[in-house]
């Protein structure tokens, strides 16, 4: 008789434990993707009526829009610090892409310029609890697939809180190209022909579906679209058409400060590169569908950087944006950025100011985790937005006091409400700008509103100093005559050089060799 009564409260206690288990809420799966120097406009759901998303396009109408999201610099390394750390460049000091010349070592560059760029963190700080490990403590399986670029090996992805790395190493472009075989110590070599973006989707599928069972966080990070830009003939011959169904401008760029600038968005090569990570994604959305994982998952989107309009490839335009990557205007800065929850009414749009790294402490509070606001520090959760509140206005900080590859200025900026100004390094001069109004950056309104300019200027430096920031200096070999001739080079040379690179790849018989980079092996 005992053992019978002991034996139905052993029942009744394991019922009680196993209704209590199905009751509690599921943490959410995360599903982190990151597009590599994506511009604003690169997205049909962001006005591009060139290029064409329907994949990434889904996540914006399900999810919401922050129109005024921002990654954390105009280059990636230092923006992919902020997302991992919740930290603003200049604190975590990674203030250039890793690998980028400082010092003396800029003169090589032959850009004869005015300023030395100072020394930059090389490894992303072991220091810093990250995002990843974060989400590790509370609970989740960690993957990360694609581009890392926040150091060597000792400070790769598995050394930062990722359980798998697929992909992640030392360099920022895809070593090998866009189709296999490639060159990736990380990342085994598919099969001749085989599109890496699609492969990292795999990757990832593989991943979610193996771990189904349990809370997982996901970062896709796809090389795209940086290039080398390659693409596929039968998207190439897509998107050629279609620029000339659309009309073919007769000259697609205009000179900037330092180099020439992209005007038009016409490019069939670059615009079949966005529509195969577009594919992609597709591929990753679908298995979460397939699974029933889809209302049970965050789904994040953004870019590192402004699309490329000058320098590496000029592979787009960010218009009405100013510029492109590099640049301290919005075509520099201001990117796609899409968060999609479980239960969300999707195609809202935000226009709060917001920020990478506001990721590390919104996927937190999603997660049910306890925030860290000692290592978050410049990032605040936008769950309050997500949920039709509001938060706190604050200042959003840049600190690029680097050259780059694209032609921007060594410069800071502040962004405090609809204000923003610009300092810049060279001269000292400062540039203010009413982005409600004029965000196309046509007018700097410093001279009419002086004592707002001072009082920007002042909480900019007051938090620079209190990171200890990095500042250039002046380059005491510098030659003005050696800098005109060369920008005189650029504007005579260059541009129409680059004119001509423009027309030849809309040409009918364009050929790149090598079999379209290798594409037509697995076609």
């Amino acid at each position: 008789m005992k053992y019978t009564l002991l034996l139905a409260i052993i029942y009744l206690l394991t019922l009680s434990a196993c209704q209590t288990k199905v009751e509690e809420p599921n943490k959410p799966n995360i599903l982190f993707i990151l597009a590599d120097d994506l511009g604003y406009h690169d997205l049909s759901c962001m006005g591009s009526d060139f290029y064409e998303t329907p994949n990434i396009d889904r996540i914006a109408n399900e999810g919401m829009i922050f129109t005024d999201g921002y990654a954390n610099c105009q280059v990636c390394s230092p923006s992919r610090a902020s997302i991992m750390s919740g930290k603003f460049t200049a604190r975590h000091g990674i203030t250039d892409w890793i690998g980028a010349s400082t010092g003396e070592a800029w003169r090589k560059q032959g850009r004869h310029n005015q300023l030395l760029p100072p020394e930059y963190v090389h490894n992303l700080p072991h220091e810093h609890v990250t995002l990843p490990e974060a989400l590790k403590e509370a609970g989740y399986k960690t993957f990360f697939a694609g581009k890392w670029h926040l150091g060597s090996k000792g400070s790769w992805p598995e050394d930062h809180g990722f359980d798998i790395n697929k992909g992640g190493w030392d360099v920022g472009s895809p070593h090998g190209g866009f189709f296999a075989p490639w060159e990736n110590p990380n990342l085994e070599s598919g099969s001749d022909g085989q599109n890496l973006s699609m492969r990292l989707a795999k990757e990832t599928v593989d991943f979610m579906k193996e771990n189904q069972d349990t809370a997982f966080f996901a970062f896709l990070s796809f090389y795209a679209v940086h290039a080398p830009l390659q693409t596929t003939q039968k998207k190439w011959a897509k998107y050629r058409d279609k620029a000339e169904a659309m009309g073919i401008a007769e000259t697609g760029f205009e000179m900037g400060h330092f180099l020439p600038i992209r005007q038009v968005q016409d490019n069939p090569v670059y615009a079949g590169l966005v529509e195969a990570m577009d594919d992609a994604v597709g591929e990753v959305l679908k298995a979460l569908d397939e699974m029933g994982l889809n209302e049970n998952t965050v789904v994040i989107f953004t870019s590192d950087n402004g699309g490329v309009a000058a320098g590496d490839a000029f592979a787009t335009s960010n218009k009405p944006l100013r510029a492109g990557k590099g640049y301290q205007f919005e075509g520099g800065i201001r990117e796609p950025y899409f968060i999609k929850i479980p239960g969300m009414q999707g195609g809202q749009k935000n226009t709060t100011p917001v920020t990478g790294t506001d990721f590390y402490p919104t996927l937190l509070e999603l997660a049910g985790a306890n925030l860290r606001p000692k290592e978050h520090t410049d990032g605040v959760s936008l769950v309050p937005l997500l949920n039709g509140g509001t938060i706190d206005e604050r200042p959003l900080i840049w600190h690029y006091p680097h050259y780059g590859n694209q032609g921007g200025q060594p410069s800071s900026i502040i962004r405090l409400g609809d204000w923003k100004l610009i300092h810049y390094y060279e001269d000292g001069r400062e540039e203010l700008y009413n982005l409600e109004t004029d965000l196309e950056e046509t007018t700097d309104v410093s001279t009419e509103n002086p004592e707002l300019t001072k009082q920007l200027s002042q909480q900019l430096f007051s938090y620079l100093n209190e990171v200890s920031a990095r500042f250039p200096e002046k380059d005491p070999e510098y030659n003005e005559e050696a800098e005109r001739k060369h920008l005189e080079w650029v504007r005579n040379q260059r541009l129409p050089q680059l004119e001509k690179q423009r027309m030849k790849s809309l040409s009918k018989d364009f050929e790149p060799g090598n079999n379209w980079w290798g594409s037509l092996v697995e076609e």
